[in-house]
C-alpha cells in the first residue's frame, strides 16, 4: 500500500505500474489535488503523470518562451521606473 507523507514536501512520488494499478484512483486524486507528479516505473522505461492544470502550465511556458524577444521585453518592463509607464486607463489593448 501508499503511503503520502503528511509533514513533509514530496518531489515526486515513485512508485512501480503494479502498485499504480492497484492504488490509481487515490494516486491521480493526490496528483489532482496537490500537484504531485508520479513517476511510474516498468521493465520496459519510465513514464511520469501530472495534472492537467501542470500540464497546461508547462506548455504555456513552452509557447511562451517560443516567441523571439519576449524574455527581452518582460525585463525591459520590470525595470522600467513607474513614472516612464503609461497609465492604465490610457493604454490601448
Amino acid at each position: 500500500m501508499l503511503t503520502f507523507p503528511k509533514d513533509e514536501v514530496t518531489v515526486m512520488l515513485n512508485t512501480n505500474a503494479t502498485s499504480f494499478r492497484k492504488d490509481i484512483f487515490k494516486i491521480l486524486e493526490q496528483t489532482i489535488k496537490w500537484g504531485e507528479p508520479v513517476n511510474i516505473s516498468t521493465k520496459d522505461g519510465n513514464a511520469v503523470i501530472i495534472s492537467e492544470e501542470d500540464y497546461n502550465g508547462l506548455m504555456e511556458t513552452l509557447y511562451l518562451s517560443s516567441i523571439p524577444d519576449l524574455k527581452d521585453a518582460i525585463l525591459k518592463g520590470l525595470n522600467t521606473p513607474i513614472s516612464e509607464c503609461i497609465p492604465e486607463n490610457e493604454v490601448q489593448w
